[in-house]
C-alpha cells in the first residue's frame, strides 16, 4: 500500500526531505513504518521520542495504516517559559 509520509524538524533534516511516498506491506502499523525509516536513514530516533499523526490526528504507534494514509513524524517540542 502507498503511504504519504511527512517529516518535521530533525526527521526532515536526517532524511533531507519533508515529504515522501513509500510503499509498505498491507496491514503495517505506524511503528513498523518508523522501523522502515530507521533502517533506511541512520540517526532517526526511536519511538519514545516521536509524536505520530495519522491523517492529522495524533495516534498510537501501533495503529494499523490504510492505503493513502498520511503519516507525520513530529519530534517532541520543548522550551518556553
Amino acid at each position: 500500500m502507498k503511504i504519504h509520509v511527512r517529516l518535521f524538524a530533525m526527521y526532515r533534516e536526517i532524511v533531507g526531505n519533508g515529504q515522501m511516498e513509500l510503499c509498505i506491506p498491507d496491514g503495517s502499523t505506524a511503528l513498523e513504518l518508523l522501523a522502515i525509516l530507521q533502517k533506511t536513514y541512520s540517526g532517526i530516533p526511536n519511538k519514545n521520542s516521536v509524536l505520530i499523526a495519522i491523517n492529522s490526528e495524533y495516534m498510537d504507534p501501533n495503529t494499523s495504516l490504510n492505503n493513502n494514509d498520511e503519516v507525520a513524524f513530529i519530534p517532541p517540542v520543548s522550551g518556553g517559559s
